[in-house]
């Protein structure tokens, strides 16, 4: 279970650091997408696979469906830990997350995400100027 935010960098050659605690987990090994709200996801193998199968099951005549499974499997990239603890992230994912050289990495369960500071700091709070509206429309879901 990935919980947590961690500050890292990335290297020149777009390497990242993953979080001590978080290693274990990735070493059957990991793939790296496109994720939503500009970051980047990254998910032990296993868990990919379970999502990759429902993202191939949605239905080809919807386009939100079809834009979606796009999004994520076409951008989607497997990765291996070094034995430094780290990962490259690809250059397109980079770009596309608009990563700089100072990163976070917040456990989301069963993923992390991979952010750019600046803009997990602007996220975060305009999420917590919000937080009572969000945790109100949670309760209305049973949460």
């Amino acid at each position: 279970m990935f919980i947590g935010e961690y500050h890292h960098s990335i290297d020149d050659k777009g390497r990242l650091a993953i979080p001590m605690k978080f290693r274990g987990d990735l070493a059957k090994g990991a793939v790296v997408t496109r994720g939503l709200d500009t970051s980047l996801f990254l998910f032990p193998k296993e868990e990919w696979d379970k999502l990759a199968e429902k993202l191939a099951g949605l239905p080809l005549g919807q386009s939100n469906s079809r834009a979606f499974a796009r999004l994520m499997l076409a951008g989607a990239m497997d990765v291996e830990v070094d034995k430094q603890g780290r990962v490259v992230l690809p250059e397109y994912l980079r770009e596309y997350a608009s990563l700089s050289k100072q990163v976070v990495v917040a456990g989301l369960y069963n993923r992390l995400e991979i952010w750019d500071a600046t803009k997990w700091q602007t996220y975060k709070t305009s999420i917590e100027q919000d937080v009572g509206g969000i945790a109100e429309k949670l309760g209305e879901l049973g949460v």
